[in-house]
């Protein structure tokens, strides 16, 4: 879908979101309250460009609008792999970006996502599984890497990955997929401007996602070792 497809449909009251090479940012107004929009189109790779625009707009929300709700539009193939980005320290920026949006949500901020095209590797995580809750449209796409590079990583065979994609979601990419391991709280489809206002509604800065990806049968062991790990700082605080 794009941006402006979708920044219609989220914000039929009006939004003033604009792009500037593939970066989007700007308002947008439901019928509660006036939302900031910040995110990426064109697949967009999260360089180090982009990683302090968008920690600039959250900083600049946080100092202008308290409380002010926060909406991340996803749309990246992953951070930028390039030489320039690697020697100047993309992770450091990429770091930078997550704190930034950690503060928003220690300040009160609420922050949640929506991947409406395309979601990939380190880029996602800073741009996307940062905020409180992470949503995704069905034609979404969603990997944290491609089968063929993850054969390459693990020397695990593309087949048996093929394989393994069909019955663990761990390996398969798809909206679907990251709904069953609570990465993604939920797809929307049909009314998208009231289902942004009920996710507003119901934000909760817990993180549930192991717990949610156990409960729905995707990610068995995550919460377990969580809970085990939890109760054995327990037997140790003295």
């Amino acid at each position: 879908m794009q941006w402006q497809t979708l920044a219609n449909a989220l914000f039929p009251l009006g939004h003033t979101i604009s792009e500037k090479e593939s970066f989007l940012s700007g308002t947008g107004q439901t019928r509660q309250e006036t939302v900031a929009v910040v995110g990426t189109t064109n697949h967009a790779p999260i360089g180090v460009e982009i990683a302090l625009a968008q920690a600039a707009f959250v900083l600049d929300t946080l100092r202008q609008h308290p409380l002010r709700p926060i909406l991340l539009l996803v749309d990246t193939q992953g951070q930028r792999l390039r030489h320039r980005d690697e020697m100047l320290g993309i992770n450091s920026y990429m770091a930078h970006l997550g704190k930034c949006v950690e503060l928003a949500r220690r300040k009160g901020h609420r922050v949640i996502s929506l991947v409406y095209d395309q979601a990939l590797s380190g880029g996602f995580i800073t741009s996307g599984l940062m905020a409180d809750a992470c949503y995704a449209l069905p034609d979404a796409t969603i990997r944290v890497m491609g089968l063929p590079a993850m054969a390459r990583i693990t020397k695990v065979s593309e087949e048996r990955l093929t394989e393994l994609a069909i019955s663990n979601p761990v390996f398969a990419p798809g909206p679907e997929n990251y709904l069953r391991m609570g990465g993604v709280q939920g797809i929307w489809d049909g009314d998208l401007s009231t289902q942004l206002e009920q996710a507003l509604l119901h934000v909760q800065n817990t993180d549930l996602r192991s717990a949610t990806g156990k409960q729905r049968g995707g990610r068995q062991l995550a919460q377990t070792v969580i809970d085990a790990i939890l109760a054995d700082q327990h037997v140790l605080t003295p």
